[in-house]
């Protein structure tokens, strides 16, 4: 099988842009959809938001206790956004939405490690761009205390906050068909994300 050229530098880049090279057509099917449906314009746009925000999570919820994981990814279970959600909801006056599926991860079942690893790597990579949505959703009167606390950054900034998660992700031993296991979790990942935001907002 003949390597091309772009085929090579991908393999050459660190496991996170590697990640971030091999979704970029979910990713930005995503956020497409995202930005066309102006969720940031109304109170009860953003709600649809966050709804689609806690299916996620519900769905990698598990991960953040997982040992093998947090092994892997020191100060994994701090960086759980789940609560801070469901608070988000409350304060909006919103239930926990309801959804028939299962959630992608669950607890006492065995885990693909590879795989949680790409679904990782979508949720904190949303973080980067949350600075962002911060900003629209504090024009709607919501804050880091009230609506909008799950948009907030950690303490240290967005930025040292990811490289630190790219740093342990990039250090992580994985053989190529974990590699390709890590890319495909990422990419249903996105999918997921992209089915909840067609379902509920699109």
């Amino acid at each position: 099988m003949t390597v091309t050229t772009s085929e090579r530098l991908i393999e050459e880049q660190s496991r996170a842009k590697r990640l971030k090279a091999l979704t970029h057509v979910t990713h930005d099917r995503l956020d497409t959809s995202i930005m066309s449906a102006a969720l940031f314009t109304s109170v009860e746009g953003y709600g649809r938001f966050v709804s689609v925000q806690t299916l996620f999570h519900r769905d990698i919820d598990a991960l953040y206790d997982n040992p093998v994981l947090q092994a892997v990814l020191p100060g994994l279970a701090e960086r759980r956004r789940l609560p801070l959600i469901a608070a988000d909801l409350a304060d909006l006056g919103l239930p926990f939405p309801e959804d028939d599926t299962q959630p992608a991860f669950a607890r006492g079942e065995a885990t693909d490690v590879a795989a949680a690893l790409g679904w990782l790597y979508v949720a904190e990579g949303s973080n980067m761009g949350a600075a962002l949505l911060r900003k629209e959703a504090a024009k709607l009167g919501l804050s880091d205390t009230h609506g909008a606390r799950h948009l907030a950054p950690a303490p240290e900034g967005p930025a040292a906050h990811w490289r630190a998660f790219t740093a342990a992700l990039d250090s992580a031993e994985l053989t190529d068909e974990e590699e390709a296991c890590a890319v495909a979790g990422a990419n249903a990942a996105f999918a997921r994300v992209q089915s909840l935001v067609d379902a509920r907002i699109g």
